[in-house]
């Protein structure tokens, strides 16, 4: 047979996707009957501004042997022959060793780390310093109903990691054939098939629940241990080569080979590394802030005259723009089309956003964070890796005093911000625990502050509209990634202790679900190739 790829096929919003092998097969001049095999690999929506929105696919068909591609192919279609093979499977054989290997955290990183070598016969335990997610769930309801705060057990720790309470966004950019296997294991998981075919594929917080307890239990059926209220407390080194860790500050356990997938949120952690000498410095993240408005806004703006139409999605955007005489880029990032704002504190007197929403998307709200690139020399210290730690958290201090010293999150209409107007009466928010009105530029750098206006603006040209007295804005977006790189070698491992293999958002060199997900398999490949 013959394997191709077309991309570029177009679905009006009133055809069905039946249609789908008709125009493949037109495209090929050939009747419907002669695709032997047809499925869709990737669906996505053309929705540009006065243009009636369209559903864009990319295909996958088989034919004969004998069939002779056409010489032409209609505007904007690309057809690609395939190798007509199968993958090699993930794991091909079982490795015999007994070394005892330990995963911190469990988050994306960690529990694909986790898998990978359970998958291939090698003793794993699987360490996670918040509780499991059925506890963790009503650690987090209570703190945005009564803003009371568990430190460790929270929207940022506990099984499943910072993702488990956002969208569960699963885009990335990423060409590692792995990307498609991890999609796949969510769905097999629980989470909605379309992650498979979707350019912009979600789980949705509902879900994520579920998924993250089936893949729990599925570890455990492989042979992983796996440990709730379990931190990483102390690294015990012998010259350059790690010897055990110590958990909840008393119990050892004695290991060579750490996979380090400890979040981006775990300052203590940063403060333990930095006094074992193991290396690390300082790299760029943003701050900024998150933007809500009525979903019904959005979708007017992205859609026009086609909003309201039953087969649409909510909208979504993502909007960029430079400021020349600032040298900064202001951006949009992790846009939650029908989703809410939600506080995500893991210490005691900081406030700081996040978004999500649910696998439908169905809230009134959209929103989004906007934020603005800080360079290291903004915040960087002679000699201090952790500096950006520092600088993140004062605005997270502030933001705290600003909503009022009880997990409130400090709120401005858009409008007021971009006139420096003061502290007044804001519109309605999803946000929780609560909002109190403040005047946002007192919780962010200055620099931030200007460039979030400028952006604002541009935002505005390419989307009219987008500034309107309907949205608001909400303090403060600093998780964006993180201000820390543990440096690593080309082996995986920590460049100054042997054993330890930094993965994941925590590592600085990985961010979202799907790139810490890929680290992780990265971090347990390599640590494998020392067991063979």
């Amino acid at each position: 047979m013959k394997l191709l790829r077309i991309t570029g096929i177009k679905l009006s919003l009133d055809e069905s996707e039946e249609r789908l092998i008709e125009k493949a097969a037109a495209i090929l001049t050939v009747a419907p009957k002669d695709v032997i095999n047809f499925k869709i690999i990737k669906k996505a929506i053309d929705a540009r501004r006065n243009k009636p929105p369209n559903f864009v696919y990319v295909v996958q068909a088989a034919l004969a042997d004998d069939f002779q591609l056409p010489p032409e192919s209609p505007g904007g279609i690309q057809i690609l022959e395939l190798e007509n093979k199968k993958p090699e499977p993930l794991f091909l054989q079982k490795i015999a060793s007994q070394l005892p290997v330990v995963v911190a955290g469990g988050g994306p990183a960690g529990l694909f780390a986790a898998y990978v070598l359970a998958a291939r016969g090698i003793p794993v335990t699987l360490l996670e310093r918040g509780s499991p997610i059925e506890k963790r769930k009503a650690d987090v309801k209570i703190f945005w109903e009564k803003g009371i705060l568990n430190p460790e057990s929270n929207v940022l720790f506990g099984e499943g990691g910072a993702g488990t309470f956002s969208d569960g966004k699963l885009t990335s950019r990423s060409k590692n054939p792995y990307s498609s296997w991890v999609k796949r294991i969510f769905a097999e998981m629980g989470a909605p098939s379309a992650i498979l075919i979707d350019a912009k594929p979600h789980i949705g917080t509902d879900r994520l629940e579920k998924v993250i307890i089936n893949l729990r239990n599925k570890l455990e059926t492989m042979g992983c241990a796996i440990r709730f209220e379990a931190k990483v407390t102390d690294f015990v080194l012998q010259r350059d080569r790690l010897a055990a860790i110590i958990v909840n500050e008393n119990e050892e356990i004695k290991t060579s080979r750490l996979i380090l997938a400890i979040g981006q949120s775990a300052d203590d952690t940063y403060g333990k590394l930095q006094e074992r000498g193991i290396e690390m410095e300082p790299k760029p993240f943003a701050v900024g802030l998150r933007v809500e408005h009525p979903q019904e806004v959005i979708n007017s703006i992205q859609y026009g005259k086609w909003a309201g139409h039953p087969q649409l999605p909510p909208a979504e955007y993502f909007v960029t723009a430079a400021v020349p005489g600032l040298s900064r880029s202001v951006y949009t990032f992790c846009m939650c089309p029908g989703g809410r704002v939600i506080g995500c504190s893991a210490f005691p007197g900081y406030v700081l956003t996040n978004g999500m929403s649910n696998c439908l998307r169905s809230g009134q709200f959209a929103n989004s964070a906007v934020v603005v690139n800080v360079r290291v020399d903004d915040f960087a210290l002679p000699g201090n890796p952790l500096s950006g730690l520092e600088f993140r958290g004062r605005w997270e201090k502030r933001a705290f005093e600003a909503g009022g010293g009880n997990y409130s999150a400090p709120v401005q209409r858009l409008t007021d911000f971009l006139k420096k107007q003061p502290a007044g009466r804001t519109g309605p928010t999803s946000f929780l625990p609560g909002t109190k009105p403040a005047v946002l530029e007192e919780v962010l750098p200055a620099f931030v502050a200007e460039a979030l206006r400028a952006g604002f603006d541009e935002f505005n040209k390419k989307m009219p509209g987008f500034v309107t007295e309907e949205a608001n804005l909400i303090g403060v977006e600093t998780r964006t990634s993180s201000p820390v790189r543990i440096c690593r070698g080309s082996d995986g491992q920590s460049k100054t202790v042997q054993g330890i293999y930094p993965c994941g958002e925590g590592s600085g060199y990985a961010g979202g679900i799907i790139s810490s997900a890929l680290d992780g398999i990265r971090a347990a490949e390599n640590l494998m190739t020392t067991l063979v």
